[in-house]
């Protein structure tokens, strides 16, 4: 009886989230290509022109994090920092009327996060659906159409909308000398085949006037992706009805579909292609995870962060040929994401790119509710000192600790299995603690923490999945919305301190399970396990 119920439910909520996304795409407005008539983009082939306001040209200064500040209407040609991301010459990232709706929902479904991981840690928690085919397939397909409702009623942050319709459209008028043409760029090259097939689709019949939802569905895609990876590896280690249940909390998850369906980011395409990666490399298949390493690096910049849990695995192995497997795979990815673009380029312009993304933003914090927000250095310049050293130096000084850490644990661990957990490790600990962090680079951790506690089994794991992904929604949901200034509030300074606490508590957790060999499962208390024989 009750499966039947969750069946019919499922089935109306369905068609019901079909319903939604044909109306919303039936009345999509097309004035949601990312300016609201505030910012009018006057994109040229070959040239940086960008007009605001009524027309006053800028030459080549508007690019990625250079917004104006003042009357855009006035026709000032002052260009300064902004206050944030979020607020452009007087208008927000997106309305902000669709942010109650989204924070109410966040907070029914985050409650529902909570109550899950005790009914998990008390073992509480039944399902019974057996392996129902129809169940878990309405799960990945509600979640798809429930983006696509967000994607055609939300504008998205208006800045990289913009910016991506810019780029996409000048990869489909010429893919190979899209870096010449296209100064703005500072995304390296992976992402922009990417756009260059957005900008293909968009050119056919009236599909232009889609062009912000489709700009969208690469990331709605990727969602769905790493659900269905997520529900494939708790396979392995829980009842099918556990898993779907574990991939539908990814499905669902506010600061899953506020940064792909909402914002109109990136991040879930490169969150998919670093657990991709990582997922090969548990598996012991390392050239496969080199290709997918290599991908993420050439995607973003902080796709440099996953590395080395990949150079982990090559010393742990000591073997000369799977070095030389995966230098060779990682040689041959990058040369063909990179050489179609390199043609009549400098020998070095792929290194000054990345040079020209990586310092371009020179600040402690860049809206990241972590350990330099909490001392109120967001947006303050990364050489200001703090005690003996500049933010920007403290900050080398916490990639390699946590490296470092990172490291010790995956040794002593003593299986590829941890390798979740040290990327999690990484992400955490580089965002919390380096500088230069934006919003919604906290967004991959949601995802290597659930999977890291699909592998390790430890409850707090799940504990920290659903920790991370409050405090990750709250960071984007403050920016996207237009919350946020320079000086954060009570709340940021909270969330601030949130994250700072749980990177600690993260390394106590990777500390008592590879080293301490104690993992706390559900009802059963702090176990002692051998961790290369259980997992």
């Amino acid at each position: 009886m009750g499966k039947k119920v969750l069946k019919y439910s499922l089935a109306f909520v369905l068609a019901l989230s079909v319903i939604l996304s044909i109306y919303s795409l039936y009345n999509y407005s097309g004035s949601t290509e990312g300016f609201r008539g505030n910012f009018q983009h006057n994109f040229t082939q070959g040239s940086t022109n960008r007009s605001w306001g009524s027309g006053n040209t800028n030459q080549g200064l508007w690019q990625r994090g250079n917004f104006p500040q003042g009357n855009a209407q006035s026709g000032q040609s002052q260009w300064q920092m902004p206050r944030s991301r979020g607020d452009f010459g007087g208008f927000r990232g997106t309305s902000s009327k669709y942010g109650v709706y989204i924070m109410a929902y966040a907070a029914i479904v985050f409650l529902l996060f909570i109550l899950s991981y005790y009914a998990l840690e008390n073992k509480k928690f039944k399902l019974d659906f057996q392996s129902d085919k129809f169940i878990i397939i309405a799960l990945f397909l509600i979640g798809f159409f429930m983006r696509l409702y967000i994607a055609a009623t939300i504008e998205g942050f208006s800045g990289d909308i913009g910016l991506f319709r810019s780029w996409a459209q000048s990869a489909a008028q010429d893919l190979l000398n899209f870096y010449k043409n296209t100064p703005s760029c500072d995304y390296p090259p992976l992402y922009i085949y990417v756009l260059y097939i957005v900008g293909k689709i968009a050119a056919i019949g009236n599909l232009s006037h889609f062009y912000t939802v489709l700009l969208k569905l690469p990331s709605i895609v990727a969602d769905i992706t790493t659900s269905y990876i997520i529900y494939k590896i708790a396979k392995r280690y829980f009842s099918k009805n556990i898993s779907a249940f574990i991939s539908a909390l990814y499905i669902f998850n506010p600061a899953v579909f506020i940064n792909s369906s909402a914002w109109g980011q990136v991040d879930s395409f490169f969150t998919m292609l670093v657990i991709i990666a990582v997922y090969f490399l548990s598996e012991k298949k390392l050239w496969l995870s080199s290709v997918f390493f290599t991908a993420a690096v050439l995607m973003k910049p902080q796709g440099i962060i996953f590395a080395p849990v990949l150079f982990f695995e090559i010393v742990n192995e000591r073997s000369l040929k799977n070095f030389l497997k995966a230098f060779v795979a990682s040689l041959v990815t990058a040369v063909i994401v990179l050489v179609p673009f390199a043609i009549g380029q400098d020998p070095l312009w792929i290194f000054k790119l990345y040079e020209k993304t990586i310092s371009e933003y020179p600040y402690a914090s860049v809206n990241g509710f972590n350990f330099y927000g909490l001392l109120g250095a967001n947006y303050v310049n990364s050489g200001t000192k703090l005690f003996v050293f500049s933010y920007s130096t403290w900050g080398f000084i916490f990639i390699v600790l946590t490296t470092a850490f990172s490291w010790f644990i995956y040794i002593k661990g003593k299986n590829s299995k941890l390798s979740f957990l040290s990327a999690l490790i990484q992400i955490a600990g580089v965002f919390t603690f380096s500088t230069g962090m934006h919003e919604r680079y906290l967004f991959p951790a949601a995802a290597l923490a659930i999977l890291a506690f699909l592998y390790v089994k430890d409850i707090r794991l799940f504990g920290l999945y659903v920790l991370f992904s409050i405090t990750s929604f709250l960071n984007m949901y403050y920016v996207l919305f237009g919350g946020l200034r320079n000086s954060f509030g009570f709340i940021p300074m909270i969330v601030s301190l949130a994250n700072v606490v749980m990177a600690v508590y993260l390394a106590k957790v990777s500390y008592d399970v590879a080293v301490l060999n104690k993992i706390y499962t559900a009802d059963e208390g702090m176990k002692s396990h051998e961790i290369h024989t259980t997992i």
